[in-house]
């Protein structure tokens, strides 16, 4: 089935002002910040988060990828960071979502999935109505250190698909995006939004290359 748009991009794991500037300019519509995770790359401090959503222009997202679980400490760490939408890697533990989005009026809050096996499309569809967003990723919340994000896998895209299909809200597609296999993921899931880290990247850095040929290959859909 061909796409009937393109969809948004998110490059993830930026770690200064100059990447944040690079993937804008090539046409990044959303910018992934990560703080402290139990694993996996990207990770940079608050302060470094702070200094640079404050450089973004305002029509760009701005996402903190949180690995907090307790509404308070959500509140808490946003109002320092200053972004314009938080990503929660793992689920609430304390709080509601309806009571972050009280202490946090304007904030987008995106959901992150991690897309296992049948269950998670039962768990998106039980989430979808309480926040703007869900992204579906490759992690593993049951491991002894958890996985919640980065991983640089793929996953199963029927059940992305299935997701899709389940919610009415926009869905982003994370996990092993690439130049070379985003134009099937395009087709296989049909998502709002597209999320990618380790795909455009040279020993950790970010390629203007690899960005450019990944653009390439998303316009590519239509």
């Amino acid at each position: 089935m061909k796409a009937t748009h393109t969809p948004r991009v998110k490059i993830c794991c930026i770690g200064s002002v100059d990447e944040a500037a690079l993937a804008v300019e090539c046409g990044a519509s959303a910018l992934g910040l990560v703080s402290k995770m139990p694993s996996g790359p990207g990770v940079i401090s608050d302060e470094r988060i702070a200094e640079i959503a404050a450089t973004v222009p305002p029509a760009i997202g701005t996402f903190l990828l949180t690995s907090r679980q307790r509404v308070a400490d959500i509140v808490e760490q946003q109002r320092f960071c200053r972004t314009n939408t938080l990503q929660l890697c793992d689920h609430l533990t304390r709080g509601t979502y309806r009571d972050l989005k009280d202490a946090l009026p304007g904030i987008s809050v995106v959901q992150v999935i991690h897309v296992t096996g049948l269950e998670s499309v039962e768990d998106a569809a039980r989430v979808a109505a309480n926040v703007d967003a869900i992204l579906l990723d490759s992690g593993n919340q049951k491991l002894a250190v958890k996985e919640l994000g980065g991983t640089g896998r793929t996953h199963d895209w029927t059940l992305s698909r299935a997701i899709r299909e389940r919610i009415r809200i926009p869905l982003f597609l994370a996990g092993g995006l690439t130049p070379e296999n985003v134009e099937r993921a395009i087709e296989e899931v049909s998502p709002f939004g597209l999320d990618v880290c380790s795909g455009v990247r040279t020993g950790g850095k970010l390629d203007g290359n690899k960005l450019k040929r990944f653009f390439a290959a998303v316009t590519r859909r239509l």
